[in-house]
């Protein structure tokens, strides 16, 4: 027997999974690590925690799943994306780790833009934003306001990419994220070397990993020392990865034109599948070849959604039992009787792409209590994702069902007030922990079992259930949702782009 070895780090924590040719998973095993918070929407991680989660995770799964090491023939991994790291030369991190969700660098996000560069057609058209997450506004802040560390650092990339050096010594990058973050483009010169110049940063592209391999590529081996760490063989073949959400969509089976995935999590991402280019305001992308060969992705994102539950968890003292909630807040009408969440807690991805942006709760009396404002924290989240697929459909892209994984599927009532509030139903295969059976699709094509990804999914990706709309509600959340929409540019007016 082989097995696959599938390693997800997320924004809490890694999780490692094993699983067989035909996608059952043998083994589970989570390591949380920590998020600092400070003000001005930062986020920040320590790198050495993700890898003495990745080697706890490893040893514990091999442990749970009772398998011989020498079985395991190649392993792949998802990060999230965008976090950034600056190495030295012995791989170190110079600092903390800037986190996807890290916006400090909004002004810098804003020179990229007015450089007005043709590799700008992924923000919305060349319209912008440019989003404050990416890639080069953050090393561009960190040259403004840690030039030292700039200076120092041998490498500057990401999680993906920081695990991908650890473990085999290689410097390289993912496709997937260089094509998804880093406006690189492999049918348009590569790296956004007009971008860089015009911003008076050339030297980026030699901390760049010189490398960039497409999801399924092998990198190479373990090295000894990693081998020793994990309790693996040398022989594991390590399989290029790329960003948790994207190679979700591998494990949801989402690879056909026409095909949408809904990736939950700490935050929301949408990922359609195109035959052609596509450019569109409020749409990022279409990204070539970083996924699938000959296929372009288009993407939206919510970046605070799964997030919002936990910070009201934390706002009621950590004592909110989440069975409890979901079942007093399915009790209630759509609308949770007139509270409303804007979804915004850490700005705003898509459509409007503005890092100032903050969430609200609106329609609050003394009658209300805490599922009232849970229920409208889904509501909420439900209806950021339709101004998605609002404005996927006003650049020319259109879904007849979403495919959804991560934890919101957890929740009947989510999956519902999703399938509510965008007015399609909601596929929901056997596994929701899409980017760790994306990872073992990556990893098996890699080892040479399969001939394509496409094959690889065929064999391993299982069907699960499907959640339908209910008319009713569907034309309730209408007006709701018209009311939610207002309060973007009310609140963007009151509050003055406050952060």
């Amino acid at each position: 027997m082989a097995y696959y070895l599938a390693a997800d780090g997320g924004t809490e924590s890694l999780r490692v999974r094993i699983f067989d040719l035909a996608g059952t998973c043998l083994a589970s095993v989570a390591a949380p690590y920590e998020t600092k918070f400070y003000p001005g929407a930062r986020a920040e991680q320590d790198p050495e925690d993700w890898w003495a989660s990745l080697i706890k995770a490893t040893r514990g799964a091999l442990h749970e799943a009772q398998i011989d090491p020498a079985q395991v023939e190649s392993m792949a991994f998802a990060t999230t994306c965008c976090t950034v790291v600056a190495l030295d030369a012995e791989g170190r991190a110079l600092r903390p780790a800037l986190m996807w969700m890290d916006v400090r660098a909004s002004a810098e996000a804003d020179a990229v833009l007015a450089t007005g560069d043709p590799a700008l057609r992924i923000n919305g058209a060349g319209q912008g934003p440019v989003s404050a997450e990416w890639m080069i506004p953050k090393a561009l802040w960190l040259k403004r306001n840690e030039p030292d560390t700039f200076a120092r650092a041998t490498t500057i990339c990401e999680y993906q990419d920081f695990l991908t050096l650890r473990l085999t010594g290689e410097r390289v990058a993912s496709l997937d994220n260089a094509g998804l973050r880093w406006h690189y483009s492999s049918r348009n010169g590569g790296w956004a070397a007009g971008i860089l110049r015009a911003l008076g940063m050339e030297e980026l592209v030699q901390k760049w990993p010189a490398r960039v391999l497409a999801p399924g590529e092998v990198v190479g081996t373990l090295t000894p020392r990693a081998a020793a760490d994990l309790g693996l063989p040398q022989s594991v073949k390590v399989v290029q990865g790329g960003a948790d959400a994207l190679i979700g969509m591998i494990g949801l089976g989402v690879a056909q034109p026409g095909q949408l995935a809904l990736i939950t999590g700490s935050s929301h991402l949408q990922f359609g599948v195109t035959s052609a280019p596509l450019h569109a305001p409020g749409v990022w992308g279409a990204y070539p070849d970083i996924v699938y060969p000959d296929r372009w992705i288009v993407e939206g994102g919510q970046t605070s959604t799964g997030s919002i539950v936990n910070w009201l968890r934390r706002f009621t003292g950590g004592t909110l039992d989440l069975a409890e909630m979901n079942a007093k807040a399915a009790a209630l009408p759509p609308g949770a009787e007139g509270v409303i969440v804007q979804d915004h807690f850490q700005g705003n991805r898509t459509p409007y792409t503005d890092p100032l942006s903050r969430g609200a709760i609106v329609g609050l009396t003394l009658a209300h209590e805490p599922h009232h404002v849970f229920r409208a924290i889904m509501e909420g989240i439900g209806f950021g994702t339709r101004t998605i697929l609002d404005a996927f459909k006003a650049g020319g892209y259109t879904s007849n069902e979403i495919t959804v994984g991560g934890g919101a599927t957890a929740s009947d009532l989510w999956m519902q007030i999703h399938a509510d509030t965008a007015g399609l139903p909601v596929r929901i295969p056997h596994s929701p922990d899409a980017p760790s059976v994306g990872s073992a699709v990556l990893a098996a094509y890699g080892a040479g079992r399969f001939a394509s990804i496409d094959d690889g999914i065929a064999a391993m990706v299982k069907p699960g259930r499907v959640v339908d709309p209910i008319p009713a509600n569907v034309a309730a959340y209408e007006d709701i949702y018209a009311r939610y929409k207002s309060l973007y540019p009310a609140l963007k007016s009151a509050l003055g782009g406050a952060a």
